[in-house]
């Protein structure tokens, strides 16, 4: 209790606040997050292995489709489609456009709450997002837009966490934008596992993995009956209820995702996390991947929560205030608001829509803008092309949120609501 006291009176709040926040975010970052990201992840990863990799060698071999394909990854509901592309990105196998084309079609975990409480805004609104993503992915990989000056300007925050390439220094160059991993254990670098120790913490290490595919599938239930009911506010609980099932799954996913990251990838064989594999061994191994993919995710989302969470309290912070500022600086705001990685703050946004007090080109602008949780596992692996990306994807949100501002005749508030 000390650390966490410290922590309180560094952020002038009590003891019991911080903690109330530290409970709450690291149970809802795994149910309103990772079970969804799961699910997305596991059918990748199980196409994988029923087309023996095919998928992957399909998008290497055929570059002019990538960015498409990038945007209708982003484009599925939730992060999952678009955390898919950052391991491809990493590993080379697509273009820095795909990579910004996905995270420019997602609309995150938001898109639940949208389509749940604004169904014909939704559709209006991630429709502008995909159809946006797919021309900047194709104008980035074909002309470049500048991405020399921006790697200028991020080059100062230092290297990037690996000696991955990063694909906008080809494409200032005048080259492609596919990365260029130099030497020979360039591929080993994407694709090989930690070396898999043996004993008894391996088998604990297997249990805990099939224990976190069970509180996931929880997980999955307690998500979908939330967005059902419209996100409401869940209290801590642990009964036989929903309320009970929504607390039980998020805290036990989350501790059992940060077991696997940090300890049971040592004795499991999934070392290389936030990475694509070529093939999978069997059906189990491909669950296996899946697990250690998303609870990669999860310790980035959970860290997210907190810095949000916090800031809010802290700053005090009205995002609706901030956001609903009168004109044109509505769409500007939804816009930079979708800089901030990760999802809580674009599930507030959205709320803030369906009770009409955000303009339809603020919530397009920031459709496009935000980047959800599919930026963290770029963000794990070369920082730097996370910055870039984000950055990139802010561009097309603040031209299509202006435009919309200016000239759409339903960029009102309360457009499709229900």
């Amino acid at each position: 209790m000390i650390p966490l006291q410290s922590l309180a009176d560094t952020l002038g709040i009590s003891a019991q606040e911080a903690l109330d926040i530290l409970i709450f975010s690291v149970r809802d970052g795994f149910v309103q997050v990772s079970a969804f990201v799961a699910v997305t992840v596991l059918i990748f990863s199980y196409i994988q292995y029923r087309t023996g990799g095919r998928l992957v060698t399909y998008l290497e071999e055929n570059e002019r489709l990538q960015p498409l394909a990038g945007a209708l990854l982003g484009l599925t509901p939730g992060c999952g489609g678009a955390i898919i592309a950052m391991p491809l990105y990493i590993r080379g196998s697509v273009s820095f456009g795909t990579v910004v084309a996905a995270l420019a079609a997602t609309a995150g975990d938001a898109a639940f709450v949208i389509l749940a409480l604004a169904p014909e805004a939704a559709l209006y609104a991630y429709g502008l997002a995909f159809v946006s993503a797919v021309l900047f992915g194709y104008a980035i990989d074909m002309y470049g837009l500048g991405v020399g000056r921006v790697d200028d300007a991020v080059a100062r925050l230092g290297r990037p966490m690996t000696d991955g390439g990063l694909a906008t220094t080809n494409v200032a160059s005048g080259g492609p934008s596919i990365p260029d991993y130099e030497g020979d254990d360039a591929h080993c670098r994407v694709d090989d596992d930690s070396p898999v120790e043996s004993g008894p913490m391996t088998t604990i290490s297997h249990a805990v993995h099939v224990v976190w595919w069970v509180v996931a599938a929880g997980g999955l239930v307690a998500g979908v009956l939330y967005l059902a009911r419209g996100a409401p506010e869940v209290p801590l609980a642990f009964g036989l209820s929903f309320f009970g099932l929504f607390t039980v799954a998020g805290l036990v996913g989350t501790v059992a995702s940060f077991y696997l990251h940090f300890v049971g990838r040592r004795f499991i064989g999934e070392g290389a996390a936030g990475r694509i594999r070529d093939d999978f061994a069997s059906a189990y191994d491909t669950f296996q991947h899946a697990a250690m993919e998303t609870s990669m995710v999860t310790v980035w989302v959970i860290g997210a929560y907190l810095v949000y969470e916090y800031s809010i309290v802290v700053f005090a912070l009205d995002i609706g205030a901030l956001t609903a500022a009168a004109g044109v600086l509505a769409p500007i705001g939804g816009a930079l608001l979708g800089l901030i990685p990760g999802c809580a703050p674009q599930i507030v946004f959205a709320g803030l829509y369906a009770e009409g007090a955000i303009p339809f080109s603020a919530l397009t602008a920031n459709a496009i803008s935000q980047d959800g949780d599919a930026l963290f596992p770029l963000m794990a692996i070369d920082m730097k092309a996370a910055i870039v990306a984000t950055i990139y994807t802010t561009i097309p949100a603040l031209i299509v949120g202006i435009a919309l501002y200016y000239v759409w005749p339903f960029a009102d508030f309360g457009f499709g609501v229900l």
